[in-house]
């Protein structure tokens, strides 16, 4: 538990935390801005903006700022950072494809047509992660 405890009040791994739930709640008040409803849950797939763009961003900020933008440690969260941002527009975009034509064909399973992002989710995921990181380094 004192390993619990001493992460929790370390601001290296408690603002990408904050990124993530405010990222969340961003995007559960951006879906009632835009549909007139609270239907959108937090942590489901898809959405404005991007919850693991903005994590991985704050992820990678945080590195560069305790290891050093030349160390090994920031080339890695750099190389993770570029596969999750890849991954939510490319990969994920085919998935939302490949859903929309097997809910056509069949009407037995309903697939989640949400699962990808656009690329402006993406660049306002990592942007607001990038704020709210500063915003939280500054603080701390």
């Amino acid at each position: 538990m004192p390993f619990l405890h001493s992460l929790l009040r370390t601001y290296l791994f408690l603002i990408p935390l904050v990124v993530l739930v405010l990222t969340e709640l961003m995007k559960v008040v951006v879906y009632r801005l835009n549909h007139g409803a609270w239907h959108r849950l937090p942590f489901q797939h898809g959405g404005f903006p991007s919850t693991h763009s903005a994590f991985v961003t704050s992820l990678l900020i945080i590195v560069g700022r305790k290891m050093g933008i030349d160390s090994v440690e920031f080339a890695i969260a750099a190389v993770f950072a570029a596969v999750v941002w890849y991954d939510a527009v490319a990969i994920r975009s085919e998935i939302d494809q490949q859903a929309k034509a097997l809910n056509f064909l069949q009407h037995v399973y309903k697939f989640s047509e949400e699962v990808g992002h656009s690329l402006a989710e993406v660049l306002v995921g990592i942007g607001f992660g990038a704020v709210v990181t500063m915003v939280g380094i500054w603080l701390s």
